[in-house]
């Protein structure tokens, strides 16, 4: 199953484009993270037409004139900011929720990666967050909730399934009578820890009908990381920050193509497909 089984949901020449909002979180740090989603929103052209906003170095955030938004990952404490780009940021993270709220409102999706996962389950008071004990570096499990089992977004994905998982802080602690009270739903949490007092983070949360996100990368594409972690520079690198142990894991599990590269060609791209589908559908209905 590839990318491609999702690129073209019909009527594209009949219809404007969806308008995709990519939201770069990283603040100028050199990454694999923009480049690749970059990739997987353009694998939908012409259906889609992609606007780039540099949220952390040009204090530059979107209004509601998109139809979807992907928030990327990015560096630092997800609880420390600008306040010059942190206010809209959360500003924006309200006006799509209520939005949606609106009856007969045109839907605007949304998908939100580590970093800015974090940032929202944060502003939605529905977990802690915590440095971890320990970076995370490298692929791992994430393992499906009871709800997460019922999530369309990961139905042709195992129990459990592998992802590209890095961070150095955490969502923890989930607050479930402030998920009832919104509606989010708890899809994914991580695997067991080796300390069984250690929490196990929220790996993903669907927010609602519209906005879902993960602490894991989904767009983490296992051809890339082997060009980018087999650089010599890159590996002296990771290996002074997390150590040759969590590397040598990590690119011994980049050679198995049952594990990652499922995530890479599922996640982003079927939220995608089903969003700008929904999007086409309801313009239909709309026009008719």
């Amino acid at each position: 199953m590839t990318v491609s089984k999702f690129e073209n949901t019909g009527d594209a020449a009949e219809t404007p484009p969806v308008k995709v909002a990519l939201i770069d979180m990283y603040e100028g740090t050199p990454n694999l993270g923009m480049r690749n989603l970059r990739r997987i929103i353009n694998q939908f052209k012409p259906e889609v037409q992609l606007e780039v906003f540099d949220v952390r170095s040009k204090i530059q955030v979107p209004d509601l004139s998109h139809d979807i938004y992907i928030f990327s990952g990015g560096p630092g404490n997800p609880l420390v900011g600008d306040e010059a780009w942190l206010k809209p940021f959360h500003n924006l993270i309200d006006q799509l929720w209520n939005h949606n709220k609106q009856e007969g409102a045109a839907r605007k999706f949304a998908f939100f990666i580590c970093h800015s996962f974090q940032m929202a389950c944060h502003h939605f008071g529905i977990g802690s967050i915590t440095r971890r004990r320990e970076k995370s570096f490298g692929i791992f499990p994430v393992y499906k909730t009871e709800e997460g089992k019922k999530e369309w977004l990961f139905a042709e994905l195992p129990n459990p399934f592998w992802v590209g998982d890095f961070r150095e802080f955490q969502v923890v602690d989930p607050n479930f009578d402030r998920m009832a009270e919104l509606g989010i739903k708890l899809l994914c949490i991580e695997k067991e820890r080796d300390r069984p007092e250690l929490p196990r983070a929220m790996m993903a949360v669907r927010f609602s009908e519209e906005m879902v996100g993960t602490q894991f990368h989904p767009e983490a594409d296992p051809a890339g990381m082997r060009v980018y972690f087999f650089e010599e520079d890159r590996i002296k690198a990771v290996i002074d920050e997390y150590g040759a142990e969590a590397y040598f894991k990590m690119v011994e599990r980049l050679k198995d193509p049952d594990k990652l590269d499922r995530t890479y060609k599922l996640v982003l791209p079927l939220f995608l497909y089903r969003s700008i589908r929904e999007l086409r559908k309801r313009a239909v209905v709309h026009n008719n």
